[in-house]
């Protein structure tokens, strides 16, 4: 049985845990990518010893993920996001991971990644991650899911920032193309109360969708995984680190080395079982995630010089960050333009409009 067939076996029969280390291996001084791989590989180790089923990074592609506008992330004002998302590419290029792939393989322990961009994908596709991880601000992004689903490893789908209409039409999306589809339900607040987070979404979405759903957990300590687990979470994701004290968007809601090995533990004696009411028992978006749209969704774009008249295919397209100011039709319009004609000259970066394709 191929790896990525044992993992997505565990997703439906167990409880997968999955240490998320993200980008908590960079520092807000400038060290060099030794520096970075060192923090990195030792992160691993520490899962490992944990207890943990898989590793999981963050994989980024400046070109075809944020354009070069000012702005900063609700939950972190230490950099702005092309200035971040630039410094992430540059610092960890095909290399970096391929050394981070082998030393988790010789461990022993899964290792995979959430690519920010279908060109973040196509960067580490010779890796041979055995499967994926979408983030919440990416799950309408249409140009990438179409990518990975025809790499035809399971897809692991985060539903955060979301309404319930828009998750329908991600998981259809992604239906058309593969069956193997997790859903993690999410509050994309950076910590989420507990009262906030909503775990009867858990049932709720594993009866609607018929696919394993877990729990990305942006909470304080491991209550609320272990509620998730009552609830029918196969899947709990967890931000990782070695100290909360780091510089960094995601340390305040992560869990150091002994706290990911006490909740493992934890969760190995947690039984399946109807616990008190968590939340409405539906999917919801919270007020608090609106603030995250703008900044995290994406349009389409011109990924290259495009002639007035020519057939747009799939490899002249971008999504791109942030909607709020690109100017061009939301990514879930994907298939509205693939197959269009272009009505004007494109530029690379020009914004995609329902009034420039005929």
């Amino acid at each position: 049985m191929r790896d990525h067939d044992v993992i997505w076996k565990k997703t439906q029969e167990g409880v997968f845990v999955v240490a998320e280390i993200g980008k908590n291996f960079i520092q807000k001084e400038e060290d060099d990518r030794k520096v970075y791989l060192e923090n990195a590989k030792n992160l691993i180790k520490a899962a490992k010893d944990a207890g943990a089923d898989a590793v999981k990074f963050q994989t980024h592609n400046v070109e075809d993920e944020q354009l070069n506008i000012q702005i900063t992330s609700p939950h972190f004002d230490g950099a702005d996001r092309y200035s971040w998302v630039k410094r992430n590419t540059e610092a960890t290029p095909l290399e970096f991971w391929k050394a981070l792939k082998e030393y988790a393989d010789s461990l022993d322990i899964v290792m995979f990644t959430t690519p920010m961009s279908r060109g973040a994908a196509q960067r580490v596709a010779s890796l041979d991650f055995p499967l994926w991880k979408v983030g919440s601000g990416d799950m309408l992004d249409f140009v990438l899911l179409d990518y990975l689903a025809e790499t035809k490893k399971p897809i692991i789908l985060s539903s955060g920032m979301s309404t319930i209409e828009e998750l329908d039409r991600s998981v259809a999306f992604l239906k058309e193309r593969t069956d193997k589809i997790a859903i993690l339900h999410c509050v994309s607040k950076y910590p989420c109360p507990p009262e906030e987070l909503f775990l009867d979404t858990i049932p709720y979405l594993k009866k609607r969708y018929g696919v394993p759903v877990g729990f990305s957990d942006h909470s304080l300590g491991y209550d609320a995984a272990l509620v998730a687990v009552e609830k029918g979470a196969a899947i709990i994701e967890k931000h990782f680190t070695a100290s909360r004290d780091l510089w960094g968007s995601d340390h305040k809601v992560s869990q150091t080395p002994d706290e990911l090995r006490e909740m493992i533990r934890a969760i190995q004696k947690t039984e399946r079982r109807d616990s008190a009411p968590y939340g409405l028992g539906i999917k919801e978006m919270d007020e608090h995630e609106k603030s995250f749209r703008p900044v995290f969704r994406k349009s389409l774009m011109a990924g290259q010089d495009i002639p007035s008249g020519t057939v747009i295919t799939k490899e002249m397209v971008y999504a791109m960050r942030p909607q709020q100011y690109a100017g061009g039709l939301p990514s879930e319009e994907y298939e509205n333009v693939v197959g269009k004609k272009a009505a004007k000259d494109f530029k690379k970066y020009d914004p995609i409009t329902a009034d420039s394709i005929s």
